[in-house]
């Protein structure tokens, strides 16, 4: 039988399916690049012609699920009707809900981002979803500033300052974790409700919009992302 030989492109993607699955299952500490070769079935030649380290098949991940959240606003982008505050809200509430869905899953792929020793790598992540969804933002803002309904000089950097919402709040999430306690938690949601009214006063600002315009987040949303962390289970807290 001729040996099958699989698109380059979609090779990548069961590596990463492999990566992802054994990530959730184990974590990402403890689930080994060996581990993610003997799961996909393929030589550590052909696995590290696609990524040279844990931190690049890390950072592989992100990017897909950048591309997949920006494959689900798409509607929004193209929806007739609509002007670009509604467009921008509609594209920010997507987001938010796709967060809260997938919020479980993201942290177990993502939490040992909020080490110190990650903070790179953090960053880099952060760069990655900000390069899929700098461009739209930056295209809604534009369309806002030529029918007037917003004014700045810059689109570019505002659509970097709601970008940077993550960097942001990094060491709250960070000291969240690292305590580990329920009151510590509810500290950090508590702060991170504040940023986000903060940045949404921010932006109206920046915007010339009234206070309440721009709705980064909603009643109830950082308590959903954040409590939807697994907990260690008592036999690995052992």
């Amino acid at each position: 039988m001729p040996r099958i030989i699989k698109h380059p492109e979609l090779r990548r993607e069961e590596l990463l399916d492999h990566a992802q699955a054994l990530f959730l299952t184990r974590g990402y500490d403890k689930a080994s690049l060996n581990d993610v070769i003997a799961s996909a079935g393929v030589s550590k030649g052909a696995f590290y012609h696609y990524f040279a380290s844990k931190e690049a098949l890390l950072e592989a991940l992100a990017e897909r699920f950048a591309r997949q959240a920006l494959a689900g606003v798409q509607n929004i982008l193209n929806a007739p009707g609509l002007d670009p505050l509604a467009r921008l809200n509609g594209l920010l509430a997507q987001s938010r809900q796709a967060k809260i869905e997938t919020a479980s899953e993201a942290w177990a792929l993502f939490e040992t981002l909020f080490r110190p020793d990650n903070l790179v790598l953090f960053h880099r992540i952060n760069l990655a979803a900000s390069a899929s969804f700098s461009p739209l933002l930056v295209k809604i803002i534009r369309e806002g500033v030529e029918d007037g309904t917003f004014k700045t000089f810059d689109p570019e950097g505002v659509a970097d300052i709601l970008m940077q919402f993550g960097m942001a709040t990094h060491d709250v999430i960070a000291k969240a974790i690292t305590a580990g306690g329920d009151a510590d938690m509810e500290v950090a949601i508590e702060a991170l409700e504040r940023r986000v009214r903060l940045y949404e006063i921010a932006l109206d600002r920046i915007l010339g919009l009234p206070d309440g315009s721009i709705r980064i987040g909603e009643p109830g949303y950082v308590r959903a992302v954040m409590t939807a962390r697994r907990k260690p289970k008592a036999d690995e807290a052992r």
